[in-house]
């Protein structure tokens, strides 16, 4: 299966840490940093809605970039829903 069968596949099936995973890995097969970014920020969201620790990871690559404002994460902190 190729990486946009499975990014589509995951969609799909709604599999946010897939998502995740699969985004992360095309960010890091991307040709150019734009590309790049695009993947990341898709890995991002999706990491930030499920609460996933990987999120704090993506921030920086995309902070490295100028791309986000680095986010401070807090471990434990009540949902606000």
């Amino acid at each position: 299966m190729t990486l946009n069968d499975a990014l589509l596949a995951a969609h799909a099936n709604g599999d946010g840490a897939e998502l995740v995973r699969l985004y992360t890995q095309a960010a890091d097969q991307a040709d150019g940093v734009d590309a790049e970014c695009f993947f990341l920020t898709h890995a991002y969201v999706f990491a930030l809605e499920l609460g996933l620790p990987e999120a704090g990871i993506l921030n920086m690559r995309l902070v490295a970039h100028d791309r986000v404002h680095p986010l401070t994460f807090k471990k434990d902190v009540p949902n606000a829903h």
